[in-house]
C-alpha cells in the first residue's frame, strides 16, 4: 500500500482528495492542515508521497517543502493554481525538489476533482516510486539562484567556427524545470544552434518558465507563442497546451506553434517536434536530447533520427526524476550517449565545436 499524506487547509479539499485516492485502491491516506502537521507526520505516518498545497496557515507549502527536502526528503506533488502567481510559486517548488504538480481545482470542487482525477492518480502513483535527494533548504537554494548564472560552463575561448547550421531538439516532462535550470545556464551566449524544447506543461506556465530561464541563462530564452525565426544563441520553449513544429522560412527555419494534435497523447508533443525537424533537415544536422519524464513521447522519432545519422542524448537513470522517456529511447537503441544531467551541456558543446559537428565520433555512454 502507498502511504499518501494529503496536506491542505481546506477540509473539503482534504476530503475530496482522500476519497479520490482511497477509491482508486492501493492507498492509505492521512491528512494534514498545514506545514507543521506535515513535518510531524513525516515521523508518525512515514508517507511514501505527499500532496502539498501552497497556501496554508502556520507554515506555507514552500517553507514546508524546503524543510522536507533538507531534513527528510520525500516525493512531493504540489497542488497549484494555474494563475501566473501560482505558476511562479510552482516553478519555485519544482526547483526546490517537488516531483510534479497538478492543477488545484477551482469553482465547484467536486466537478473539478473529476476533471483532474486521472492526472492526479497517475502523478501521485509515479511520484511514490521516485527517488528524491536531500537539498540545502530554501535559504541555501535561493542564495544559489541569486548567484546564477555561474555554473562550471565552457571557458570563454570556446570556438564554434566552422560549425554547420542545425538544431538541438529537447523533450522533457516530469522533473523538467529543475533539470533544464541545470543544463541551459551552462550553454555559452554564442551557442551556435537554436535549441527547441517541448516541455509537457500547461500554457499558463510556459511563459513564466521561459522568463525564469532567461534570467538564469547566457543564451536568450523565449516562449513560442507565435511563429518566429530560429536563431543561434536562443532557446525556444514550446507554448503549453499546443505543439511546436519546425517550418521553413525562406532559406532558414521557424518555430511554429500549432493546435494540439489528437494523434499525440502528450503536449507539447516531443514526437511531433522531432518529426517536423526530420522532414526538413538531414538527420546529421540535428541533435536530440531526451530528458526526465513519464511515458515514451519522442522516443521512436529520436531513434529514427539517430539511425539516420543524427546524434542523441538520453539522461541517465540516476539523475532523472522519472526515467521513463530516456529509458524508452535507450530501449530502442536510440541513444548516442547516456549522461547525467550535469554532463549534457558539455557534450553538446563538445559535439558542436568539433570540426565535423554531427558525426558519430563523439558517441559515448557514461561509464563505458
Amino acid at each position: 500500500m502507498i502511504r499518501a499524506l494529503v496536506a491542505d487547509d481546506s477540509a473539503l479539499m482534504r476530503r475530496h482528495l482522500t476519497q479520490l485516492l482511497e477509491s482508486a485502491g492501493g492507498f492509505t491516506v492521512q491528512t494534514a492542515r498545514n506545514g507543521v502537521e506535515v513535518l510531524e507526520a513525516l515521523q508518525s505516518f512515514d508517507p511514501h508521497v505527499i500532496t502539498l498545497d501552497v497556501n496554508m496557515p502556520e507554515m506555507d507549502g514552500i517553507t514546508c517543502l524546503s524543510r522536507i527536502m533538507s531534513e527528510d526528503p520525500r516525493p512531493v506533488v504540489m497542488v497549484s493554481s494555474l494563475t501566473e502567481e501560482g505558476a511562479e510559486t510552482t516553478l519555485q517548488a519544482l526547483s526546490l525538489g517537488a516531483v510534479d504538480f497538478v492543477q488545484k481545482p477551482g469553482g465547484t470542487i467536486s466537478l473539478s476533482i473529476d476533471r483532474i482525477h486521472r492526472e492526479l492518480l497517475m502523478k501521485v502513483r509515479s511520484a511514490a516510486t521516485t527517488r528524491v535527494r536531500r537539498s540545502t533548504g530554501l535559504r541555501g537554494r535561493l542564495a544559489a539562484q541569486r548567484r546564477r548564472p555561474a555554473p562550471s560552463g565552457p571557458p570563454p575561448q570556446v570556438s564554434f567556427a566552422g560549425c554547420r547550421p542545425g538544431l538541438v531538439l529537447v523533450g522533457v516532462s516530469t522533473g523538467g524545470p529543475g533539470v533544464l535550470e541545470e543544463i541551459l545556464p551552462r550553454l555559452p551566449k554564442d551557442f551556435p544552434w537554436p535549441v527547441l524544447i517541448a516541455q509537457h506543461m500547461p500554457s499558463s506556465f510556459t511563459g513564466v518558465f521561459a522568463r525564469r530561464l532567461n534570467d538564469l541563462c547566457a543564451v536568450s530564452v523565449v516562449e513560442v507563442a507565435r511563429q518566429m525565426p530560429v536563431e543561434p544563441g536562443t532557446v525556444y520553449i514550446a507554448k503549453g497546451d499546443a505543439d511546436l513544429v519546425v517550418t521553413r522560412r525562406g532559406i532558414g527555419y521557424s518555430a511554429t506553434p500549432l493546435p494540439q494534435s489528437d494523434a499525440h497523447i502528450w503536449h507539447p508533443s516531443v514526437t511531433r517536434m522531432v518529426e517536423s525537424a526530420l522532414a526538413l533537415l538531414p538527420a546529421n544536422r540535428l541533435i536530440a536530447v531526451q530528458l526526465t519524464g513519464m511515458g515514451d513521447d519522442g522516443a521512436e522519432a529520436m531513434a529514427r533520427l539517430r539511425a539516420g545519422g543524427g546524434l542523441t542524448i538520453a539522461q541517465d537513470e540516476e539523475t532523472s526524476i522519472v526515467f521513463g522517456m530516456p529509458q524508452e529511447l535507450i530501449k530502442r537503441g536510440g541513444a548516442s550517449a547516456v549522461l547525467p544531467s550535469d554532463a549534457i551541456a558539455e557534450q553538446l558543446i563538445g559535439w558542436l565545436r568539433a570540426p565535423e559537428a554531427g558525426t558519430r565520433t563523439g558517441e559515448r555512454r557514461r561509464g563505458s
